[in-house]
C-alpha cells in the first residue's frame, strides 16, 4: 500500500453532522428601521463553527492487525 498510515494521519475531516457548512445566517423575521433584514449566526454545536471535525481512532482490529 502507498501513501500515509490511514491509523496515524492528522487529516482533518469534514463534519459530519454540518458537512462542512458550520455556520448559517438564519433570519429572525422583519426588517430593522434602515430596512436591513434581521439575522443570526449559528454554528453547528459539534464542531462549533469550523466545519472539520478530528479524526477518529479505531482499534487495531480494525486494520486488520491482531493484538
Amino acid at each position: 500500500m502507498t501513501g500515509p498510515n490511514p491509523a496515524t494521519s492528522t487529516t482533518a475531516r469534514i463534519c459530519p453532522n454540518c458537512d462542512g457548512f458550520a455556520a448559517a445566517k438564519v433570519t429572525l423575521g422583519g426588517r430593522d428601521a434602515r430596512g436591513h433584514l434581521r439575522t443570526i449566526t449559528a454554528h453547528c454545536p459539534a464542531c462549533h463553527g469550523t466545519g472539520t471535525a478530528p479524526m477518529r481512532r479505531l482499534p487495531a482490529t480494525a486494520w486488520g492487525v491482531a493484538a
